[in-house]
């Protein structure tokens, strides 16, 4: 096969699946192909080295770094692995690789199955310039945009004052709100244009970025779709995910709610269309926005699972990983339609601050806790006693409610939280439970009192929001000793060996595990209860870092004058850039912060001291 056919009749049945990815979308794939008797291959990054999904796979290999670009946005390195463990097909999950059509042909040319769609359509509509041309021919509802990539911030001048503000900075081969910026004023266009393409480059190794007229106060509307080799398309539900903060999605639920007749079938319409003319198979999203005067536009072509794929599963059975199993062999669907029951809703659960702005936080995870019940289904990629990484994607695990009717379906997810626990590092917990029983969301009334869009969090809920208790552990906490009559009477040697992952039990004791290379030691306890926090902390000069990140920009130099509110440095956490502005007037001094430094929460940036008169 090659890279630019599509899938082989089935002929065949996959024995072993690599993973490329982590978290919780890798424990995802790892129980769908155990569920088909399929065999998996997981990977890592050097912190991921004690990960969930490491330890479900039924393999695992060390990509050997730290950071996304040398571990799992590395082809070389996952394709090394597919040849040594033998895999034959490659599952990319979402992020990192899934939309990188350079990867889905090298897979394809290493002789493996991919669990996508093909390079062709990736290119296609992975692109989202080349995504609105196609939805453009087939007569989708489009909003004004460039018909290119832009070169500079002067392009994206001259096309807001051709269209008016605001405007959308996009990422063209972005999604998940990463590389997306709206400017509101022109003053703003060249600052967010720059800090559009450093975020697009670091979450996807790709800058460019189009424009295009931003709609206010819209509502996010998707259609999950199948396709197979011989041009069926199903669209298999309908999902609204307008709660959102950063343009990143917090609140999902199947079928979207409040839609008309003639928009679920234009919906339906466009996203068949669309995927037909691009030649895709598999499972894909297609997103639209919808206007408060009911007015649809298309948005993107998402090229590959998403998160949020659990609620369709929970209104209609079908497993969406095992339909990528089988339409990457050239299955047909076998069927037209999907017929729906019920009304599901998820909430991601996110390591960030909700009362600070949805600040990231890493740390380690001391207590966790989840639900069960009637309608409850939670897929996470962690457990007590990890640590999460500053490194990577802020999302611990989803909580999905299913119940016959919507109103079910959030009384359920009002229990479930209240029987849920994350300690050591702060989550949206608190918002979750307070979005929950907002009226613009819950709309008892009907359609004309739901009233959240993709903005709303930041706007209509931002004084709520600032009220929220705060989940970001209050002060550090030394480990308490534990009774020597707790210790197990054996430990879990971590070693690799050709860079394969591989635990050994040992009696404990031994000493073997301080002197194995490439390893760690790691006793088996009853409990884990350390406590991983840091303090900010500042004497009304000091400017210090809110959050452990990776400085991306220092904006200012040394004796340099600014005025409260003015940027001082960009700071990368989570794959998310957070500004850092000046908290008072005054004269920079003592400034240390470099690009490309790693700070620790409440690392001192620079001194703002008066100036004298």
């Amino acid at each position: 096969m090659t890279s630019t056919s599509v899938p082989p009749a089935a002929t065949h049945r996959l024995t072993k699946v690599l993973v490329a990815n982590r978290g919780e979308i890798a424990v995802r794939v790892a129980r769908a192909c155990a569920d088909e008797g399929i065999a998996t291959v997981g990977v890592y990054a050097d912190p991921d080295r004690d990960a969930l999904h490491v330890k479900l796979c039924d393999e695992a290999y060390a990509l050997g770094g730290s950071r996304a670009v040398e571990t799992y946005l590395d082809p070389d390195k996952i394709l090394d692995v597919a040849r040594r463990s033998g895999a034959d097909a490659v599952h990319p999950g979402y992020g990192f690789l899934s939309e990188n059509a350079d990867f889905a042909r090298a897979v394809v040319d290493a002789g493996l199955v991919w669990i996508g769609p093909p390079a062709t359509a990736i290119d296609a509509l992975g692109d989202k310039v080349t995504a609105r041309q196609i939805a453009q021919q087939v007569g989708a509802p489009l909003v004004p945009g460039t018909p290119d990539p832009v070169a500079d911030a002067e392009e994206v001048l001259a096309f807001a004052d051709e269209h008016g503000l605001p405007v959308a900075i996009k990422a063209a081969y972005g999604g998940g709100g990463r590389g997306l910026k709206v400017a509101r004023t022109r003053e703003e266009i060249p600052e967010l244009f720059e800090s559009a393409v450093r975020e697009a480059t670091a979450a996807f190794g790709r800058g460019e970025c189009f424009v295009e007229r931003f709609l206010d106060r819209p509502r996010h509307v998707e259609t999950q779709c199948l396709a197979d080799a011989a041009g069926n398309v199903v669209v298999v539900s309908t999902r609204d995910c307008s709660l959102q903060r950063r343009h990143q999605k917090l609140v999902e639920e199947a079928p979207a709610p409040f839609l008309t007749a003639e928009q679920e079938a234009a919906l339906v319409s466009s996203s068949q269309a669309i995927l037909r003319a691009a030649g895709y198979i598999g499972a894909g999203t297609c997103e639209f926005l919808v206007g408060a005067d009911g007015t649809i536009s298309f948005l993107e072509v998402n090229t590959r699972l998403q998160v949020e794929h659990p609620v369709t599963e929970e209104i209609t059975g079908i497993d969406l990983v095992r339909e990528q199993l089988r339409l990457a062999l050239g299955e047909d669907l076998g069927y037209e339609s999907v017929p729906a029951r019920g009304h599901a809703v998820e909430l991601r659960i996110n390591g960030e601050d909700p009362a600070a702005g949805f600040m990231p936080a890493p740390g380690t995870i001391t207590e966790l806790t989840w639900p069960s019940g009637p309608g409850v289904r939670v897929d996470s990629g962690v457990v007590a006693g990890d640590t999460v990484s500053g490194a990577f994607d802020s999302m611990l695990a989803k909580l999905i409610v299913t119940g016959a009717t919507r109103t079910q379906a959030l009384e359920r997810a009002r229990r479930a939280l209240r029987e849920t626990t994350v300690a050591g590092v702060p989550t949206v917990l608190p918002f979750h439970a307070s979005v929950l029983r907002e009226p613009d969301f819950v709309a008892e009334d009907g359609g004309d009192s739901f009233r959240v869009h993709t903005t709303w969090i930041e706007t209509d809920y931002a004084e709520r929001l600032r009220a929220l208790p705060s989940t970001r552990p209050t002060a550090p906490t030394a480990a308490s000793p534990e009774p020597a009559q707790e210790q197990e009477a054996t430990e879990r040697v971590v070693v690799e060996v050709g860079g394969k992952r591989l635990e050994v039990v040992l009696p404990a004791g031994l000493g073997i595990s301080g002197g194995l290379r490439g390893g760690q030691r790691r006793p088996v306890r009853r409990s884990q209860t350390r406590s991983a926090t840091a303090a900010s902390s500042g004497n009304g000069a000091a400017l210090s870092s809110p959050m452990q990140g990776t400085i991306v920009k220092v904006a200012v130099g040394d004796g340099d004058v600014v005025e409260a509110g003015d940027l001082v440095v960009v700071l990368e956490a989570m794959k998310m850039e957070q500004p850092l502005l000046a908290h008072r007037s005054g004269r920079v001094q003592g400034i240390t912060a470099a690009v490309g430094q790693n700070v620790a929460t409440g690392a001192v940036i620079c001194q703002i001291e008066p100036v004298e008169a």
